[in-house]
């Protein structure tokens, strides 16, 4: 999985070397829905567009919109995963219950809504895809933190006098890197599937920018004659959210101590 997603990763930074045209150029009108060959390796769409190149491209969004949103997504959830599982009491009281909330209510319809009201857009898919991944985070963070707070090294720190935040700041926010790396990384594939969802309903990233859930979308209605259009696009999203899952599994089963030697 993380070769697969490394590979993902050199294909998206390096798009415009390894294609054979720019992604929106309809260079390619007298073959348009053609079928996968030597010279067009995925065909071409009904709009003369050489799709290998709106496949690869679309993989620059996807893995974009999910980094960036994991990133917010750690952001939000380490503070206040922190300070539930060190303070505990009403805070952690006040914080759960903001997680409840966030689980309950379903983040497709969620996203659907906020995407139709902004009109899409990346910020707008990174924003909605932080505010229910920050939830994961939060939850790993909080039961790090608690699981710490009662160590000798915070004792000892706290006979010292060392202020709460400055114990938290200084040993157990780095004490709980591994949850939060594992929580990075699963956030990811979230935010991917979420960004090619709203795009597939047209409330995403607008066209002309090539997005998976945009080519799927447009697939479709080509499906039964040019399979092409479809199975692609779907292969691809299906292919990065599983190595980012696999990838993010993986590194909890190594990160985590409990779980070795089993």
């Amino acid at each position: 999985a993380g070769v697969v997603l490394f590979i993902l990763i050199l294909m998206a930074v390096f798009a415009p070397l390894i294609t054979p045209a720019p992604p929106n150029a309809q260079l390619f009108l007298t073959e348009a829905l053609a079928f996968p060959s030597g010279e067009h390796w995925f065909g071409v769409d009904n709009l003369g567009r050489d799709f290998y190149t709106r496949i690869v491209y679309g993989a620059r969004v996807s893995l974009t919109i999910g980094f960036a949103a994991a990133l917010f997504s750690v952001l939000i959830g380490i503070p206040l995963g922190a300070l539930a599982g060190y303070f505990g009491g009403k805070a952690d009281w006040v914080i759960m219950r903001i997680i409840e909330l966030f689980s309950v209510v379903p983040p497709l319809l969620a996203a659907m809504l906020l995407g139709a009201l902004t009109r899409g857009g990346y910020f707008t898919i990174v924003l909605i895809a932080a505010l229910f991944g920050w939830v994961q985070v939060c939850l790993l963070v909080r039961a790090q933190v608690k699981a710490f707070r009662e160590k000798e090294f915070v004792r000892a720190a706290q006979a010292l006098g060392a202020s709460p935040w400055y114990i938290i700041r200084r040993h157990l926010i780095p004490n709980s890197i591994s949850p939060i790396i594992v929580g990075f990384v699963l956030a990811i594939p979230l935010a991917m599937m979420l960004e090619a969802s709203l795009s597939f309903l047209g409330i995403g990233v607008p066209p002309p920018t090539p997005t998976w859930g945009q080519m799927i979308n447009e697939g479709i209605d080509f499906m039964f004659f040019y399979w092409h259009l479809a199975v692609f696009p779907t292969a691809a999203l299906a292919i990065t959210v599983l190595a980012t899952t696999l990838f993010g599994d993986g590194l909890r089963d190594a990160l985590d101590p409990t779980l070795k030697g089993r």
